[in-house]
């Protein structure tokens, strides 16, 4: 691990930054701001590369087109946050809250995902290769065509999320959450579904099922939703 990535040069703590302060500090090696208010701030355009976000508040915080490659953002709180063609290649989010942020058109090829609040995000149109998410809430979230290709996928609620065309073939879910989601047009061949919440979704979708391994549990509620008793 590189020296920036464990004892960032400069620490910011504690402060409210707006966009010129935040231009003022870009110039220099990556920084760390911990506790730091950024709410409304309009940061679009700007190069954070490896910058580390500690706790930070970024409430309808504007990123649009942001260079954000290799951040770490932790802890942070950032409802309707805005990173519409943001680049965030192998960024790391872990423990924060970007309910019904944009993500539309962002680059997150690398990126982690984990214990993060993602409900009611827009994940449109993302170029996500290798983008990985665990123990995340994704429930109402847009993200047709995404690809979860071989992936293994732990604890990811996705109720009432947009899931047409997405890929899961031959991924593995364990401990996940489908109920009442769009499965339009998805492919699970080779899907392993046991471990997944099938709640709401009926036999006449089941097609979208074709070539995935499913419990007998499941199976039975696939066919309870028609009326038919499984004895």
């Amino acid at each position: 691990m590189s020296e920036h990535e464990t004892s960032p040069a400069t620490v910011i703590e504690d402060r409210s930054l707006d966009r010129a302060e935040i231009e003022t500090l870009a110039g220099s090696k990556p920084i760390m701001l911990r506790r730091c208010d950024l709410d409304e701030a309009d940061l679009a355009g700007l190069t954070l590369s490896m910058w580390a976000f500690d706790t930070c508040s970024l409430k309808r915080t504007r990123l649009v087109g942001a260079k954000l490659d290799e951040t770490r953002w932790t802890g942070c709180r950032g409802a309707f946050a805005d990173f519409t063609g943001a680049n965030l290649t192998e960024a790391t989010i872990d423990a924060s809250d970007f309910n019904n942020g944009s993500f539309r058109g962002a680059t997150l090829t690398g990126a982690t995902f984990k214990r993060c609040k993602l409900t009611g995000a827009n994940l449109r149109e993302t170029k996500s290769l290798n983008a990985t998410f665990e123990e995340t809430l994704l429930g109402s979230a847009q993200m047709p065509g995404f690809s979860f290709r071989k992936a293994r996928l732990r604890k990811l609620d996705f109720e009432l999320a947009d899931l047409t065309k997405c890929d899961f073939r031959d991924a593995v879910f364990e401990d996940c959450i489908l109920r009442d989601a769009s499965l339009v047009d998805c492919r699970f061949e080779g899907a392993d579904l046991r471990g997944a919440d099938l709640g709401g979704i009926r036999l006449l979708n089941a097609k979208e099922f074709k070539g995935a391994t499913i419990s007998r549990a499941q199976a039975g509620q696939l066919l309870e939703e028609l009326g038919l008793k499984v004895r």
